[in-house]
């Protein structure tokens, strides 16, 4: 019914050739790799989701690299879904540098920028200037036959799927969509599943699968949010796999663990064996 691919941020002790045997051994037919440039002083730290992360495809890979890259995933059958990058909106040379890298490696998306929210500047303009930035790079999807992907997130202008769909509203969904990540909506955003799934229509393009729990500050008294395992935490996720069956949804999930409750390994059987169970039982 769904297919399930693995994002490498969520391995950052293991190279993307470790990685790539890892998918194999488990099952899962798809990896989307994290692409940022790596600074060297980060390579003195353990390794870690957003700092010395090993498993991460960098502008400085050279074209022979990634060729052998694209070589092992084919024969372990593992194909490349998307190249997560972390793009600033408007930056048009760097997001066709993205493209090329996921022309290479037989990507079939790439995650896109659009700008944070921290109330320093009005929401009208940061719309404005996401809009144009999608509709330029709509054209350089359209050249490079690769889907470019808006992720509901937290801290930006799309944290709910209605206000991502503000963004894209009027692309052609052969080359914008959004990512729907329902973990990210505990911060912020949230919104009934089915109808945020239907609301996204053609739009929808991929899904990840993470969650997050809020919980009181010790000494302030505050509420803030911890991820938490998939099973534990606040989002439902035999409500969101039933309700992506029913708007017809089969594409791929992904998952994206950030609870650090298992090692990289047993992360990925145990994600495997849970989504399998819930999708037997309820979809």
């Amino acid at each position: 019914m769904f297919k399930y691919s693995v994002f490498s941020v969520m391995t950052p002790e293991w190279t993307p050739e470790e990685l790539l045997e890892k998918l194999y051994e488990y099952g899962y037919s798809a990896v989307e790799w994290r692409y940022k440039r790596m600074e060297p002083e980060l390579g003195v730290e353990e390794p870690s989701f957003w700092g010395n992360n090993l498993c991460t495809i960098t502008p400085e890979m050279s074209d022979q690299y990634l060729a052998d890259l694209h070589e092992k995933a084919t024969k372990l059958e593992v194909s490349t879904l998307s190249i997560n990058a972390y793009l600033t909106c408007g930056d048009l040379q760097e997001t066709e540098k993205v493209l090329k890298v996921a022309k290479k490696l037989g990507a079939q998306m790439i995650r896109l920028g659009v700008p944070a929210y921290d109330g320093s500047q009005h929401y009208s303009d940061l719309c404005r200037e996401a809009r144009n930035y999608i509709l330029q790079v709509e054209r350089l999807c359209e050249q490079y036959e690769i889907k470019g992907l808006i992720e509901t997130h937290h801290g930006t202008i799309a944290p709910s799927a209605s206000m991502a769909l503000r963004l894209v509203d009027g692309c052609n969904p052969d080359y914008i969509g959004i990512l729907y990540d329902p973990g990210n909506l505990i911060h912020e955003g949230y919104e009934n599943y089915r109808m945020a799934l239907q609301l996204l229509g053609p739009y929808l393009a991929h899904v990840h699968v993470k969650n997050a729990k809020w919980q009181r500050e010790d000494e302030s008294m505050k509420w803030n949010v911890e991820w938490e395992r998939v099973d534990h935490g606040v989002v439902c996720w035999e409500q969101v796999l039933l309700d992506l069956d029913e708007v017809g949804y089969r594409g791929y999930v992904g998952i994206e663990d950030f609870s650090r409750a298992f090692s990289a390994e047993k992360s990925l059987a145990f994600h495997e064996a849970f989504l399998k169970e819930v999708v037997q039982k309820r979809c």
